[in-house]
């Protein structure tokens, strides 16, 4: 299969749907959210599968969701806890360029609201330093590129994507 496909991972709060929708409108790609895959999947929102399964389920649902994803010139936001499954990140991998989008902590605690309706994979206890430090170096590990989006609107972010994609 070919590699035409763009892969967004990164910490919710990150912009990967918001970013997602206009990078795929500029490169005249199709929009796949993966969440949103797992909702209609499942049948429910990501916190009622999370509240009604329990994270290490949810884990499983989301690794099962992502490794089957078929896609040709798509931009495929992912959930930000995609990272716990390897089968799905080589997949994500194999079929497209993954970008992470980077964002400071700080910037996440000013961007995000509620966690526990975002659907925000979150052990008993953890905080968002915790849970950032976690998933930074598995962030890291598995992207082919990665964008610093901190301080950027969606615009001047899809536009660092694109100038990071052309040096690939």
């Amino acid at each position: 299969m070919q590699k035409n496909n763009i892969t967004l991972i990164g910490m919710p709060g990150a912009g990967k749907s918001t970013v997602g929708i206009v990078l795929a409108k500029v490169l005249g790609y199709d929009f796949i959210d993966s969440d949103l895959l797992i909702q209609k999947s499942e049948g429910k929102l990501l916190w009622e599968i999370m509240r009604d399964s329990g994270n290490e389920e949810f884990r499983q649902i989301e690794e099962r969701i992502n490794s089957q994803i078929q896609a040709d010139r798509s931009v495929i936001a992912t959930g930000g806890s995609v990272v716990y499954g390897p089968k799905a990140m080589e997949h994500l991998r194999a079929i497209s360029t993954v970008v992470y989008l980077k964002v400071s902590c700080a910037t996440l605690e000013k961007r995000l609201g509620d966690l526990s309706k975002r659907g925000v994979v979150f052990e008993q206890g953890q905080t968002l330093l915790d849970l950032y430090k976690e998933r930074v170096p598995l962030y890291e590990k598995y992207a082919h590129i990665t964008v610093n989006v901190s301080h950027k609107t969606v615009q001047n972010s899809v536009a660092a994507i694109e100038a990071a994609l052309k040096k690939v």
